[in-house]
């Protein structure tokens, strides 16, 4: 073994404990790094292969009723390869012992020749055209995770409401497909509540009068076609038998959740990391700093041996790739365990027939080159000072520190204890040292601050809209508008205290080259069961006119301003095109929204006094019975209730929200600790010699130990309101780059946020402090007064 090699061992032998603290916080991250972005490889890989195996549609529209013949007509469409049709209905399902209002999406199957597009795979259980139909129930297939929610294996059965019929479902196999990988109500992640189920065509057909017709079309695209043209030509074919626009895979609900979620994880995979590289970067320049300043007469007596500066700056190299070396070995354990574990929460809400984790090679290979450029960038000058260092220079100690009056001091402020004193001139003495160790720790309390701030905004996001905007307890919805009479019928029900007539149509919003789809929902005016609340909690502006109220996204999506007119091709009923003036712009949460009054939209449509849904308040304790009460009303084909829908999202949201959490509190803890320790550790060395001259002059242990410590305490106590702020910019920061069409998260931070941010800090701190103290108390006072000799 070479010398320089042996002088390698002996300094980290020497210093393992620093050395450890900063491979940690590489580790955490290169951890973050690898956790994240390979856990949404997986995902991404498992789409992929899921889309391919399952022959995933990329276009898809709905038709009232339209003939099977039709389908040879599309297929002739210019940039259509395939063409599959199908029935789709909404029901409701009835479970054995459970109250809860549970929806069921019926999807006919033909049984006669395979799927072409929308493959379903088996899971469990037997396929649907190797059961025999019989007289009695309906054999059906039903989604994994409706089925793993409540409990559901083949030879369970259970009950729908088949246009206005009872029916009983005999589940014969547990299913997945492509179009239904996250499948949930709204697109909430409510498992528990929404179900799809596949049974026969022909038997579906049947109950709804739907012989030789269709409902749903779905349409792959031949290969170099555009996907914007070939939709606007299959709805002009669809128009005349009902059919809404043609669409692609962006609005698909199932595509939509997958696609932002991977989106979201490769944002918060990449800013975090670099929040942590960044640090240990400054931790590997201070320690080989102090080095360096350390073993200066080292370094003279080596160029004096003959060691060229390269080969001394590549020894100092070593050191610091060793380090970091280790650091990049336990973040990909780390990386690779944490992954493992995101990817099982991720299996919870997207369902493939096979998903596994894995860290792909080039994940690594751009893991290795992030350490590399941290150890480079972050040692690259206190390397070169070694360069620079003249033989005879080194020989020399280095130069008395210049010290002279604090700022505070020199602003007259002069009553202050002489410990106090010298702290405050050490720190002034090395500003740069000091800025970047109160930014370390300024940056760990961010990260707690953004690690919690999730709960906040998703506590905030329920408050706002399950208790400010939706202050009815249930919803019930028809399959066709009806006279808002029915509100009547609906208040004679047990429990009903009061409600409020709604009506939702489907249109297109077009301004100039500018189209989006979406929906107008109309709401009663005076407005009591719903309102349209800000992202502030504030009740917009009344829908007491002609006009739309737009969310912003949608409104600038649509380059639209208030006053300005946009037109409005209804896609239901008899289709009109409307031109609505722009009222009113709203901030909300989620989605692209459009609001009228239920009136005015019935008065420009041309309709009668109508509506589509119903918003219902009830008794406290009378929800079951009402909801057994509604099973009886034909027309209603769905009904939801609030309460289960929190509690069913609560179970998983809460739970995800607060592994995130203790995971990046965990990390910053480690930051923490990598700044507070190694800035505590150098100015030991560095003092070694003061402390024990004093110690010697009568200085008691807490003393002594106050002048080091007391650096460090004033330090954490400046970072933390640095901290909080930062952790502010850093929220409203990930929260912009998160921002979609379809949600955006609400900066909201409560106290409780910053209080705990401040205590992981403070607690940190005062770990690495009694360290510290362990070691002053052990200072060998002959040994550190002997080395100046």
């Amino acid at each position: 073994m070479k010398a320089l090699d042996r002088k390698l061992l002996r300094d980290l032998r020497a210093m393992w404990s620093q050395a450890l603290t900063i491979a940690l916080v590489v580790a955490s991250g290169i951890g973050g790094f690898i956790t994240t972005l390979s856990a949404v490889d997986s995902l991404a890989l498992a789409r992929d292969r899921f889309y391919a195996e399952g022959h995933f549609a990329d276009l898809f529209a709905a038709v009232k009723r339209a003939p099977n013949a039709l389908a040879d007509t599309l297929r002739d469409t210019p940039g259509v390869a395939e063409v599959q049709t199908t029935i789709e209905q909404i029901v409701r399902i009835e479970l054995d012992g459970v109250g809860d209002p549970v929806v069921g999406q019926l999807i006919g199957v033909d049984l006669r020749q395979p799927a072409r597009l929308n493959r379903v795979t088996l899971q469990a259980g037997r396929a649907l055209d190797e059961v025999r139909r019989g007289d009695g129930a309906l054999p059906a297939l039903v989604s994994a995770a409706f089925a793993d929610a409540r409990g559901l294996k083949p030879g369970s059965s259970v009950g729908a409401l088949i246009n206005g019929k009872q029916r009983r479902l005999q589940i014969v196999g547990i299913a997945l497909s492509p179009e239904f990988i996250f499948a949930g109500l709204m697109g909430m992640p409510d498992m528990r509540g929404f179900g799809v189920f596949w049974v026969d065509r022909e038997a579906l057909a049947a109950a709804y009068d739907m012989d030789g017709a269709f409902n749903r079309i779905a349409v792959r695209l031949a290969p170099g076609a555009a996907e914007r043209p070939t939709a606007d030509a299959i709805t002009r074919q669809l128009t005349r038998y009902g059919g809404r626009e043609a669409h692609g895979r962006d609005v698909q609900t199932s595509h939509a959740m997958l696609d932002n979620e991977i989106k979201e994880q490769q944002v918060l995979g990449t800013v975090l990391p670099s929040i942590f590289l960044g640090v240990a970067a400054f931790l590997l320049n201070v320690v080989v700093s102090r080095l360096v300043a350390t073993q200066r007469e080292q370094i003279a007596a080596l160029k004096a041996l003959g060691y060229t500066n390269a080969a001394i700056a590549t020894h100092y190299l070593k050191l610091v790739l060793l380090i970091v070396a280790v650091g990049l070995a336990l973040g990909i354990v780390l990386g690779d365990r944490l992954g493992t574990m995101f990817t099982g929460l991720y299996a919870e809400f997207f369902r493939f027939p096979s998903f596994d984790h894995r860290i792909a090679p080039w994940l690594v290979a751009v893991s290795a080159g992030l350490t590399l450029a941290t150890a480079v960038g972050g040692t690259l000058s206190a390397i070169g000072a070694t360069v620079r260092l003249a033989p005879a220079e080194a020989m020399r100690p280095p130069a008395p520190g210049h010290y002279r009056r604090t700022v505070l001091e020199r602003l007259g402020i002069t009553a202050m204890a002489p410990a106090l004193r010298m702290v405050l001139r050490n720190m002034e003495r090395r500003p740069l040292r000091t800025t970047l160790s109160i930014g370390g720790v300024a940056a760990s309390v961010a990260i707690v601050v953004m690690g919690n701030f999730f709960r906040d905004a998703i506590d905030h996001i329920v408050d706002s809209e399950f208790n400010l905007a939706m202050r009815s307890d249930v919803m019930v919805w028809l399959a066709e508008p009806v006279d808002s009479a029915a509100r009547h019928e609906l208040a004679r029900l047990p429990g009903v205290t009061a409600v409020d007539a709604e009506r939702s149509v489907a249109v297109r919003f077009v301004h100039g080259h500018r189209s989006e789809r979406g929906a107008i929902q109309g709401f009663a005016q005076p407005p009591e069961l719903r309102r349209v609340i800000d992202v502030d909690n504030h009740e917009a502006s009344r829908l007491d006119s002609d006009g739309l109220v737009l969310t912003d996204r949608l409104a600038n999506k649509l380059g639209l301003s208030v006053g300005d007119t946009v037109r409005v091709e209804v896609l239901d009923g008899r289709q009109p095109t409307l031109q609505l003036p722009l009222t009113a712009t709203v901030r909300q949460m989620m989605g692209l929204n459009a609001y009228m009054g239920r009136s005015a939209l019935n008065r420009v449509l041309g309709d009668g006094d109508q509506a589509s849904q119903f918003a219902i308040a009830v008794e406290r304790g009378r929800e079951p019975e009402l909801l057994q009460a509604t099973k009886g009303l034909p027309r209603i084909v769905g009904a939801f209730s609030k309460a289960t829908m929190l509690r069913n999202m609560q179970e998983v949201s809460a739970r995800n929200v607060r592994i995130m959490s203790t995971v990046l509190t965990m990390f910053a803890a480690v930051i923490a600790i990598g700044v507070v320790y190694n800035n505590a550790r150098i100015a030991l060395a560095e003092r070694t010699w003061e402390l024990a001259s004093l110690r010697v002059l009568g200085f008691t242990r807490a003393e002594v130990s106050a002048l080091l410590l007391g650096e460090m305490a004033l330090s954490i106590a400046v970072a933390l309101p640095l901290g909080m702020l930062l952790g502010y910019g850093l929220v409203h920061l990930i929260a912009g780059m998160l921002q979609s069409d379809q949600f955006m998260f609400p900066v909201v931070i409560l106290p409780r946020t910053y209080a705990w941010a401040a205590i992981c800090v403070v607690l940190a701190g005062v770990g690495s402090a009694l360290v510290v103290r362990r070691r002053i108390d052990r200072l060998d006072m002959v040994a550190a007064l002997k080395t100046r000799e």
